[in-house]
C-alpha cells in the first residue's frame, strides 16, 4: 500500500509518516509540500492508494482547490483532508469537493487508524463531534457551504432562518435509526450511492455504470429520497453517520 502526504510543514510530514508506519510498517509513504510535487509523485507512481491533504498550504496555495483538482484528475483516488481546525464550514467544503474523510490533526491515533481503514474500505469518515453539531438544513440545496470566514473558537454560528413555506428540515438527529439495510435501495441505486460517496459527478457515474446521465439523475434522486435529504453533501454526511454507528450497515 502507498500513501501520499501533502503538507508544507516538514515536521508534520515526519510525524505523520511515523504514525502511519506505526499503524502498518508495510505502508510506503510519499511526501509532497504542494501541488507541483504532489502531481509529480502521482505521475511517477500510479500505485498510490490514498492521499492525506492539508487544506492550508504555504505561498497562498488553496488546499481546497488542490482537493478539487485531485478529485477531477484522479476520481478513483480517495483523499483524506487533515485540517488544523475542526470548523464545520471547512468540513462541509471538503466533503462537497469529494473528500472521503475530514480528520482534524489533533485526532487520536486510534481514531485516525479507524478513519483510514473506513476510507480504504470505501466508506466516508466525519468526526462524531462534527456530525453531532451538523444541522443538515443549514446546507443549501446544492450542498455547498456558504462562503464565510471561520468562526472564532468558542463562538456561536447563527444559521439562516428556514423558509416557512419549505418542508420541515432534515437533521442528522432526525435519522438516528436509519441503516443501509432499511433504505430499500435497488442494486443499481446502491451502485450509484457507492459512486456518489466517492465524489463522482453524474457523467462519470454514467460512464462507470454504462447508463445514460438521465438514468443516473433518476437514481440519484431516488437515493436522496431514501435518505431523506436534498443534496449529495447531505447524503455523504448521513451515510457517514450510519457507518460509524455500531450495527448500522
Amino acid at each position: 500500500m502507498k500513501v501520499l502526504l501533502i503538507d508544507d510543514h516538514p515536521l508534520v510530514l515526519s510525524a505523520l509518516t511515523d504514525i502511519i508506519h506505526k499503524l502498518d510498517a508495510r505502508v510506503q509513504v510519499r511526501t509532497a509540500d504542494g501541488p507541483d510535487q504532489a502531481f509529480a509523485q502521482l505521475a511517477q507512481d500510479d500505485g498510490i492508494d490514498l492521499v492525506l491533504l492539508d487544506p492550508l498550504l504555504a505561498d497562498g496555495v488553496d488546499g481546497f482547490a488542490l482537493l478539487g483538482d485531485l478529485r477531477h484528475r484522479y476520481p478513483a483516488l480517495p483523499v483524506v483532508v487533515m485540517a488544523a481546525n475542526d470548523q464545520l464550514a471547512d468540513m462541509v467544503r471538503a466533503v462537497d469537493l469529494g473528500a472521503m474523510a475530514f480528520v482534524p490533526k489533533r485526532t487520536p491515533i486510534g481514531e485516525l487508524h479507524a478513519a483510514l481503514a473506513l476510507v480504504l474500505s470505501g466508506g466516508v469518515y466525519i468526526p462524531q463531534a462534527l456530525l453531532g453539531l451538523m444541522q443538515l438544513h443549514a446546507l443549501p440545496a446544492g450542498g455547498s457551504a456558504p462562503a464565510a470566514a471561520p468562526a472564532p473558537a468558542g463562538s456561536t454560528v447563527l444559521q439562516p432562518m428556514p423558509d416557512p413555506s419549505a418542508p420541515p428540515p432534515t437533521t442528522l438527529a432526525d435519522q438516528p435509526r436509519l441503516s443501509m439495510a432499511t433504505l430499500g435501495l435497488t442494486p443499481r441505486q446502491t451502485d450509484v450511492l457507492s459512486l456518489l460517496l466517492k465524489g463522482l459527478p453524474n457523467k462519470l457515474i454514467a460512464r462507470e455504470l454504462n447508463v445514460s446521465v438521465d438514468t443516473v439523475k433518476d437514481h440519484v434522486a431516488a437515493v436522496l429520497r431514501a435518505l431523506g435529504v436534498s443534496s449529495r453533501t447531505q447524503a455523504v454526511l448521513v451515510v457517514s453517520r450510519m457507518a460509524q454507528q455500531p450495527g448500522q450497515r
